[in-house]
């Protein structure tokens, strides 16, 4: 099924002894994306992964870290945390925050607290929970000296890409780009009739729809999207995507032919 809305999904917490994140989750074939949910001061402790995640709040604002650099991250802010930078994404005191999350598929979604080494193996999400459900601590032994959290030598990871979700849609298609080494994030005004018709797609990705409506189809499944629908398009399948009601905004995630190659391996 390549065509999604979050509430419908069951919200899940991936990470029960680390955060108190909660939200739906689609795993392709190279990434995986969630939308996280945290409550008004909840969050996530400082800890690391070896996978590069990408960040984008769409309501409320994030307490965010990433190696030393603090932040208050409101909507329309890019982050981009590095393959084993330390960091913790929190709610402000003020209100709860949701934000997409986009993690790449060389490891899972498990993460590991700044203060411990890393597991010889990824443990899944239901590990995680089956072990934190009977009460025993799903992560390692608390040895600082042995984790692998980067914290200084990180260069700005943080992107204004626009002043907020609510701010006027461009006069002309605009594209903003941001480039990882696994994947891309790219935030897109379109004006009303804008089309994209591809044979075989180069790379898998994700679409979440912000505002206005667009026709889609993704390898012979047609469906008309609007506001809060997530479109996954995998690498390799016909794609087509015309906007209906302008201006549309959007934002995708994609993998890389770095990341294709690592997965793949």
């Amino acid at each position: 099924m390549p065509y999604y809305r979050f509430e419908n999904m069951e919200q899940l917490r991936t990470n029960p002894h680390l955060s108190s994140g909660k939200g739906a989750i689609v795993t392709g074939t190279f990434m995986t994306l969630r939308n996280n949910n945290k409550e008004a001061g909840t969050g996530s402790q400082l800890h690391y992964h070896p996978n590069e995640l990408m960040v984008y709040p769409i309501s409320g604002k994030i307490n965010s870290v990433v190696g030393k650099d603090h932040r208050i991250v409101e909507a329309g802010t890019f982050v981009h945390v590095p393959p084993n930078a330390r960091h913790s994404m929190k709610a402000c005191e003020d209100g709860p925050v949701s934000y997409l999350y986009c993690k790449d598929n060389t490891w899972t979604l498990a993460g590991i607290a700044a203060d411990e080494a890393p597991p010889e193996e990824a443990p899944s999400i239901d590990d995680l929970k089956a072990k934190h459900d009977a009460g025993i601590y799903p992560g390692q032994e608390k040895m600082p000296e042995a984790s692998e959290a980067i914290i200084d030598g990180l260069n700005d990871c943080y992107y204004p890409l626009t002043g907020d979700l609510e701010a006027p849609s461009s006069s002309t298609r605009s594209v903003k780009l941001i480039e990882g080494q696994r994947i891309n994030f790219a935030l897109v005004d379109s004006p009303e009739g804008y089309k994209e018709n591809t044979e075989k797609t180069l790379h898998e990705r994700f679409i979440y729809i912000m505002t206005g409506g667009s026709d889609a189809n993704i390898d012979g499944d047609a469906k008309s999207v609007s506001s809060g629908d997530l479109l996954h398009v995998p690498k390799g399948v016909p794609f087509d995507f015309k906007t209906t009601s302008g201006p549309t905004r959007y934002c995708y995630f994609e993998s890389t032919e770095f990341l294709e190659g690592k997965v793949q391996a």
